[in-house]
């Protein structure tokens, strides 16, 4: 099927109006996040990078963007702040990270395997633990998505990308 097959059409059905419907820019909270290694910054800025360059993005009830977001914890919270591209605050929304823990410790988890397996194990055993890694990372991606069905609209693959930055929250490094 071909990519642009895949695309969530905006309410009216205007393919070009979901131009307006995405992320221009995504932050994480300096205070949540605080200080990393270089190869936790690089891995953060590649995330944020792949998120701005493809993402579907609406909170329910809004008339569209482009907007910014801002992604932090808030008292143990997960925090998505968004905002126009004027910095208008559109909407906050807090999530209970409750749900994520088990799934982010044991991506951390297998993601440790995964790059021990690459120095030592044979190329099945590395695909092996890759397919546990994804298979994890679509659980994450998919909670989030369900935990915010009720208030942003996003597809998958945008789903993917913000559980990556979630987990990048907690990531020391």
């Amino acid at each position: 099927m071909p990519e642009d097959m895949n695309k969530d059409v905006g309410a009216g059905g205007d393919v070009e109006g979901d131009m307006d419907n995405r992320l221009i820019d995504v932050v994480l909270d300096d205070v949540s996040i605080g200080r990393a290694t270089p190869d936790v910054e690089h891995e953060r800025a590649v995330a944020i990078f792949d998120l701005i360059e493809e993402n579907s993005f609406l909170p329910i009830g809004d008339s569209g963007g482009p907007y910014k977001l801002i992604i932090g914890l808030v008292e143990s919270r997960l925090a998505f702040r968004v905002m126009r591209a004027n910095d208008e605050v559109v909407v906050t929304h807090l999530l209970s990270l409750t749900p994520f823990k088990r799934i982010i410790k044991d991506y951390f988890m297998i993601c440790e395997s995964y790059y021990d397996a690459i120095r030592t194990s044979s190329p099945s055993q590395i695909e092996a633990i890759d397919m546990g890694r994804r298979g994890l990372h679509n659980e994450g991606s998919e909670t989030l998505r369900e935990r915010l069905s009720a208030k942003i609209e996003m597809d998958f693959d945008t789903a993917r990308r913000l559980f990556t930055l979630v987990c990048v929250l907690h990531w020391r490094g």
